[in-house]
């Protein structure tokens, strides 16, 4: 090939650096749709007279799609490619949009929710993959670290933006998904040109995915899989009843600030995952259940003794404590699980974690219905914090913990 011909193909291909940057912007845009809802439940009570309740069971029903998601398409990238997937992904995250933009019930908005969690899904592990694929074997931790950022940091920065577009903007329940819509559009365009990763295909074959927990790991898994869930568990009833807490108890009005107390708990997730690579398991696992006993106990404070520096606190914490359980989950599984098996465990991990996230979200929203907002945060607590507990005492039995040299690879 002359130089010319090869100039101009360099010229056609983004580099993989620019592949990366655009796979990431993809996956952040993605999951920055999932959690612009958060701040706007309040306006969408009262615009929709549903009740808090009817908050929760949106959000679990986010959740199962999520769930369903991983279950039935996470091996699809595998199969068609991973390209493909994450442009289904963005599909999908510009449909859901666009049904809340133009929302004018609460089943445009179930609907909506639903399709989030499947797009959510789809882009996960697609995305993940891709960005480990494109950055390169030599860069691990890189590629670990942008999937992390783009994930939560997604997760964080659509409570944010929906939170302070509708405290200063007009049409606060469309003007944020305007935005999020062009947004996911133009990572739409990007994507263009990004080179498949994926050499060979396969038949795809959709089924329900069989949870799988290697047997070797089986005791790891399940203690990383119930603290981990534990925290996701409080993350979610965060996520769907800060900003009823902020009106009803502390009567904030402001939707930047119940934006920003998830905003605080998502951003401490990553860095709860980045710790994980300075601890060892078994001090991994240990920080995470403190952690979560802190958080909890913080959280049930703020019920009580209601201030927003507490709240705020508690999400912090309970953030950070939970990064640090999915981090030693996920290295746990990726270093002592053969590699054939290991999108099977990660699937059922995440799943595991997405279902705490929205089951427990409705519990609490019966509790506020039956015993009020705070005996049924009070409730709520003292259970993260037993399941906290009981994980903290079974590490006692355990021998003595794994040098934090030998998950360097995580």
């Amino acid at each position: 090939m002359s130089n010319a011909s090869q100039a101009d193909g360099a010229m056609a291909r983004p580099s993989s650096t620019s592949a990366a940057v655009r796979v990431a912007f993809a996956f952040w845009i993605t999951l920055v749709g999932t959690t612009v809802p958060t701040p706007l439940y309040p306006l969408y009570e009262m615009e929709f007279g549903f009740s808090s309740l009817t908050v929760t069971v949106v959000y679990a029903l986010y959740a199962l799609g999520v769930v369903v998601g991983l279950l039935v398409f996470g091996r699809l990238s595998d199969q068609i490619g991973r390209r493909p997937v994450i442009l289904a992904a963005l599909l999908l995250s510009v449909a859901a949009d666009a049904v809340f933009l133009g929302a004018v019930d609460l089943a445009m908005i179930i609907v909506g929710r639903v399709i989030a969690g499947l797009s959510a899904a789809l882009i996960i592990g697609a995305a993940t993959a891709a960005l480990a694929e494109l950055i390169g074997p030599r860069h691990p931790r890189r590629a670990a670290t942008v999937s992390i950022f783009a994930n939560l940091g997604g997760l964080a920065t659509g409570t944010l933006l929906a939170g302070v577009v509708s405290d200063v903007a007009p049409e606060p329940l469309r003007l944020p998904w305007a935005i999020v819509l062009v947004l996911a559009v133009v990572a739409i365009l990007a994507l263009r040109g990004v080179p498949e990763t994926v050499r060979e295909r396969s038949p795809v074959i959709l089924r329900i995915q069989r949870l799988y927990v290697p047997a070797n790991i089986r005791g790891a898994f399940v203690r990383s899989a119930i603290t981990a869930g534990a925290g996701f568990a409080a993350l979610g009833v965060l996520t769907s009843v800060s900003g009823l807490f902020l009106g009803m108890v502390l009567r904030e009005t402001s939707h930047t600030l119940a934006a920003l107390v998830v905003f605080v708990a998502f951003a401490g997730a990553a860095f709860g995952q980045l710790l994980t690579r300075v601890l060892s398991s078994r001090a991994a696992l240990a920080s995470a259940c403190a952690g979560l006993i802190v958080g909890a106990g913080l959280l049930a404070f703020s019920m009580w003794m209601p201030a927003l520096v507490t709240l705020a606190a508690s999400a912090a914490v309970i953030g950070v404590a939970s990064g640090v359980a999915v981090g030693d989950g996920i290295a746990t599984i990726t270093m002592k699980t053969a590699p054939q098996h290991q999108a099977a465990a990660v699937s059922t991990f995440f799943a595991i974690l997405f279902a705490m996230l929205g089951v427990p979200a409705v519990g609490v929203g019966l509790l506020i219905q039956v015993v009020g907002l705070r005996p049924a945060g009070g409730i709520f607590s003292a259970v993260v914090a037993v399941l906290a507990l009981l994980v903290l005492l079974s590490l006692v039995r355990r021998g003595p913990a794994q040098p934090a040299a030998a998950r360097s690879a995580g």
